[in-house]
């Protein structure tokens, strides 16, 4: 009971001593931290409403401080909160509530009602849902005191925070993996190679959720990570891209300082050594064996040399070059990557030198002084080159050539020559020809041995100053080898034309002209080719006297006409005549003599032409009178052809068509053979020529051998000394047509010749009736000559001949090709007569 009484005293007395120090002006005190619920408040007292009415009453108006009756502050709740009981958050609690239930607490803001819940009785709030602070860290709410029974709020709605506390439930992340990176290779330890970084959700002022360690699971010992930062660093020095080129790094990111139980993720870095240039370029051999043929060009690709360098892009670059030499000098080499290429510089010959041999050296273009240390980095060669003999085409002594001719040079005249040679150890003789491209080309010839040229006709400078030819030179051994040189053939000048008065050849003279006036400048022209320092000379000509002008000679190509008299009046005379003599300075010299009218003409003051006769002026700006003249008779001309080309027309056309006479459809076809007479009627079957009218269209066999073919040879072959020939060729005929041989016939008789006599009566009914109407006029002659003729046969057919070999008939073919079309089908066995057949 005391210990009761003791504590009761104890707590009022605390009370007393807790309002006294509130009342001190503008002073607030905190209270301590709330056990319950993981919680901190802090504590504020303000006064009352009530209380600051009791102090007006008791006459009380200093100032003093106002006390809150709120018991709160900034809340915490764990976040991801699994329990089945909605979680405690804390506590809201005014001075007003006696614990009376008088006092309702009510809840609005961020997640009121829906995540956060209040006791409006007790004022505890608790977490209805579990919370994550990676999504919201923070909660904002506002809180209110009201009056149960009149609903009228007892203080002023204030405003708090509920802060979701963090746990380590998120790992780190790499955002970014897997990474590459690349190192020089070579690189002393520690050189730097890349940086990863991680990344934690998690709040990194709370505990250490958030504190990342990093380390390498695999690839050590070639490389080290800081674990705080996420650098990587070479750990092994001098590695050599050439052994091995790309590493696999597999680092781990952990959190809770890596500590256990911490969460932690990896990622893959694929780490690639660049390269250095630590390798000179090495030749796999000392010396390299290149071959080119004699007749290659300038220019041409010899062969290749390649240094093999274990470097890699501009690394491996080779810059190859010939060590200087006598016999270098003929080659060049064209650096390309790693390949030399060696090309000709200049033309080779077989007979002259048969091989080259020259170095090569090679070397890198960007050199790392690092590593100079381990040695030059350049390697040399030999280069040996086998010239190769060729079958060349001649050669001429010079490129080209160029030759002089005068014009009007008879045809035949030798102008010049072109030489060539053949080179080789064969020295074929040569051949020239000239290769004609244009119509001027056949003015020339050359000859085919010595290869002289000369001209063909005349040469006319003025038609074609100047002619290109090629000439050809042949090998007689290989015509497929030859060469072409161009010859240029100038045809020189010689003086031939004469000068002539260039226009104007018409001029005036004023008739208030002085003496010794100069009226007019003149000048001539010339179809030769002047040569440099040509002249032309003017003067009158002596056998006429002209007392009205005279020509006077400037002696630079150009003269004046020159007045010898004054007064010159337009009404006595208006029209004079100057003869000019112009020579020129050729050999020979040639001179020609031209008119030059003056015309009298009214001038003002400084000699500017006022007016002349309408001939006169009409003349010197239009056409002279022979002009005129000249083109009227050519019209004329014209006409009269024109007519007569259309008079000759119109008699062509009522010409008669040409008489039958001269149709040149009828031909007369004259065969000078003579017949063998009566020996031909014995020597063939005339019984073969009776045919019917339905028989005369029947066709061939197969072969075109009729069965007059086979009676005659079967008859023949009893009457000469070689039947066998005949009776073979029959047999041979018969088989080819399937036919069996024709028995032999007997000699013609008069029957016969009745037989024949009927059947050209029958031929002669036929033609009459027109059944194979022949084209145009025709005369079908029938004949039979009979037999007893003293004179005998002209017919080779019944010559006795002889030929020793029955068996081979190729002699046949020496008396032409008909014959040795013969000698084959005789020469073909006969098939095997079987009794059927």
């Amino acid at each position: 009971m005391i210990t009761r009484e003791y504590v009761t005293i104890f707590l009022v007395g605390s009370c007393f001593l807790l309002d006294y120090s509130s009342q001190i002006p503008l002073h607030a005190k905190g209270g301590g931290m709330s056990t319950r619920g993981g919680t901190g408040s802090k504590t504020v007292k303000v006064t009352s409403l009530a209380d600051r009415t009791r102090l007006r009453r008791h006459g009380k108006s200093r100032v003093q401080r106002m006390k809150r009756g709120w018991v709160w502050n900034q809340f915490f709740v764990l976040e991801e909160y699994m329990g089945s009981e909605p979680q405690y958050v804390g506590k809201l609690h005014t001075d007003m509530d006696h614990g009376d239930n008088a006092v309702r607490y009510t809840l609005s803001g961020e997640g009121a009602d829906s995540i956060f819940t209040i006791d409006e009785t007790t004022g505890d709030i608790h977490a209805l849902v579990g919370l994550d602070r990676s999504e919201k860290s923070y909660y904002t709410l506002r809180a209110q005191a009201v009056d149960i029974h009149s609903g009228l709020p007892l203080e002023p709605e204030s405003e708090f925070i509920i802060k979701v506390q963090d746990i380590n439930d998120n790992e780190p992340r790499f955002i970014d993996g897997p990474y590459s990176a690349s190192v020089p290779e070579m690189s002393p330890t520690g050189t730097y190679v890349t940086q990863v970084t991680a990344t934690d959700v998690d709040d990194p002022t709370y505990g250490n959720s958030a504190r990342i360690v990093y380390s390498i699971l695999h690839g050590q010992p070639y490389f080290s990570v800081d674990p705080k930062s996420g650098v990587i660093r070479t750990a092994l020095a001098n590695m050599d891209r050439e052994v091995k080129e790309e590493y696999q790094v597999l680092l781990q990111a952990k959190d809770m300082g890596g500590q256990l139980g911490g969460l932690a993720s990896t990622t893959t870095i694929n780490i690639t050594l660049s390269d250095v240039n630590d390798n000179p370029p090495r030749f796999a051999k000392s010396i390299f064996h290149l071959r080119v043929p004699e007749s290659a060009s300038v220019g041409s690709v010899v062969g290749q040399v390649v240094a093999d360098d274990l470097d890699i892009h501009s690394n491996a670059e080779v810059e190859y070059s010939i060590v200087p030499g006598d016999e270098g000098n003929m080659f060049d080499i064209i650096s390309g990557g790693q390949e030399g290429v060696v090309i000709l510089k200049k033309t080779l010959d077989y007979e002259t030198k048969k091989s080259y041999t020259f170095k090569v050296e090679a070397s890198n273009e960007q050199l790392d002084a690092r590593f100079l240390h381990l040695g030059p980095f350049k390697d040399s060669a030999t280069v040996k080159v086998s010239v190769v003999d060729m079958d060349e085409p001649p050669v001429f002594t010079k490129p080209y050539y160029t030759l002089d001719v005068y014009e009007d040079t008879p045809p035949g005249s030798i102008i010049g020559s072109v030489t060539a040679l053949d080179l080789d150890a064969s020295s074929s003789a040569v051949r020239y020809s000239l290769e004609w491209r244009t119509e001027f080309d056949s003015s020339f010839d050359i000859d085919t041995v010595e290869g002289i040229i000369s001209t063909n006709e005349y040469l006319d400078r003025e038609s074609a100053f100047q002619h290109n030819i090629s000439v050809v030179a042949t090998k007689v051994k290989n015509p497929l080898l030859f060469t072409k040189v161009p010859v240029t053939v100038n045809v020189l000048d010689v003086n031939e034309f004469p000068p002539e008065l260039e226009v104007p050849a018409d001029t005036f003279v004023c008739e208030n002209s002085r003496v010794g006036q100069v009226i007019q400048t003149v000048s001539a022209v010339d179809k030769d080719l002047p040569p440099v320092g040509q002249r032309f000379f003017f003067k009158s000509p002596k056998e006429l006297r002209n007392r009205n002008f005279t020509v006077r000679d400037f002696g630079n190509n150009t003269a004046g006409i020159v007045t010898r008299r004054s007064d010159f009046q337009r009404r006595l005379q208006d029209l004079y005549v100057l003869p000019v003599v112009i020579e020129d300075s050729g050999y020979p010299a040639q001179s020609s003599t031209s008119t030059l009218t003056i015309r009298v003409c009214s001038c003002g003051v400084g000699g500017s032409l006022l007016t002349c006769s309408a001939e006169a002026i009409f003349l010197p700006v239009g056409l002279s009178t022979g002009a005129g003249m000249a083109i009227l008779l050519c019209g004329a001309l014209l006409i009269v052809l024109t007519t007569l080309y259309m008079g000759q027309r119109r008699h062509r056309e009522k010409e008669t068509l040409m008489t039958s006479k001269e149709d040149i459809r009828d031909n007369v076809i004259h065969y000078d053979d003579e017949g063998g007479g009566e020996e031909d009627t014995h020597a063939f079957d005339m019984g073969t020529l009776r045919n019917t009218h339905s028989s005369s269209t029947t066709t061939k066999d197969k072969n075109g051998y009729g069965d007059g073919v086979l009676l005659h040879l079967s008859s023949r072959s009893s009457d000469i000394r070689s039947p066998d020939i005949h009776r073979q060729t029959a047999s041979i005929i018969a088989s080819v047509n399937h036919e069996p041989p024709l028995a032999p016939r007997r000699r013609v008789t008069q029957d016969d010749a009745e037989i024949i006599k009927e059947f050209i009566e029958l031929r002669l009914e036929e033609s009459q009736q027109g059944y194979a109407p022949l084209p145009f006029d025709s005369l079908a002659t029938y004949a039979y000559e009979g037999e007893g003729s003293v004179a005998g046969s002209l017919s080779s057919i019944d010559e006795s001949w002889v030929i020793e070999d029955l068996g081979d008939f190729s002699s046949l073919g020496d008396w032409g090709h008909p014959f040795k079309t013969l000698a084959s089908i005789l020469d073909r066995q006969p098939p095997t007569l079987t009794k059927d057949s």
